[in-house]
């Protein structure tokens, strides 16, 4: 079996996780806990294209709002 994540011809969805983390899943497997759904089904090429949109820092958001050491 091929790997279900790299189907060009596949559908999919984009979760996002609450640390603002992205992921492309194929739409057939369930959602895991944790994660929810930011895009629902589409095309692999249309669902890697939003995620390039909206994910701007890969930063965990704990990360990218945590107060610098200096500044404490």
């Amino acid at each position: 079996m091929a790997n279900p994540f790299e189907q060009a011809d596949g559908v999919y969805l984009v979760l996002v996780n609450r640390e603002g983390q992205y992921s492309i899943w194929p739409a057939f497997i369930q959602v895991p806990a944790g994660w929810k759904v930011a895009l629902n089904e589409n095309t692999r090429e249309a669902c890697l294209e939003y995620i390039e949109s909206n994910w701007k820092d890969m930063r965990p958001l704990s990360l990218q709002y945590a107060a610098p050491v200096d500044a404490i």
